[in-house]
């Protein structure tokens, strides 16, 4: 696969506005690594080394304990997909990631990307935004999680995750919703 930073360049300019500079002497730094379906990205109990933006392809993020696997996000648009709190604090992640589909991501070693940001002196505003942005994520998700019904939370899957629907197993989207497949079976039925 060959580099293709249309996506990820896209990105920045919208979510991190960097200097073009800096932003050409970065998205030349990334590499493609590419992932075939069914295949372990994250390992819980191990530390983000590499920042991972999603190039093409959908990824789940769970937890899993020895009883069963809980689905936390899917990831099927560009986007970055790293745990940036494993990334950011060195240390080590709780999560998985596994690749739903063949996958193609664009990643850079974390070393390369810090020293990038520390030139370019963007470093702290990207920090700052990216947490901020995923410390609002994680509320809504455990706000909705606790307050709304199991429909509730499949009706906004249907406004606001649509991709979602048309492309995850629908048993992945049953642990995401934490019901039984059969369960949101009855649920697509009566909202149908």
């Amino acid at each position: 696969m060959n580099l293709d930073t249309t996506k990820i360049s896209s990105f920045f300019e919208t979510e991190y506005p960097l200097n073009k500079e800096g932003l050409k002497e970065l998205l030349g730094l990334f590499s493609v690594v590419e992932y075939k379906k069914n295949t372990q990205i994250l390992t819980s109990d191990t530390e983000e080394h590499q920042l991972r933006f999603l190039n093409k392809g959908a990824v789940r993020e769970y937890y899993a304990s020895t009883e069963k696997e809980t689905n936390i996000n899917f990831y099927t648009k560009p986007q970055f997909i790293t745990d940036l709190s494993s990334f950011m604090n060195d240390t080590k992640t709780k999560k998985y990631q596994e690749s739903l589909t063949p996958v193609g991501l664009l990643v850079i070693d974390k070393e390369l990307f810090r020293t990038i940001l520390a030139k370019y002196d963007c470093g702290k505003s990207f920090i700052d935004l990216s947490f901020q942005k995923l410390l609002k994520q994680k509320e809504l998700f455990e706000y909705n999680r606790v307050t709304k019904s199991p429909e509730e939370l499949y009706q906004e899957l249907l406004i606001y995750k649509p991709n979602w629907l048309q492309s995850i197993p629908q048993y992945h989207i049953a642990s995401y919703l934490n019901i039984t497949p059969e369960t949101l079976s009855r649920i697509r039925k009566r909202i149908s």
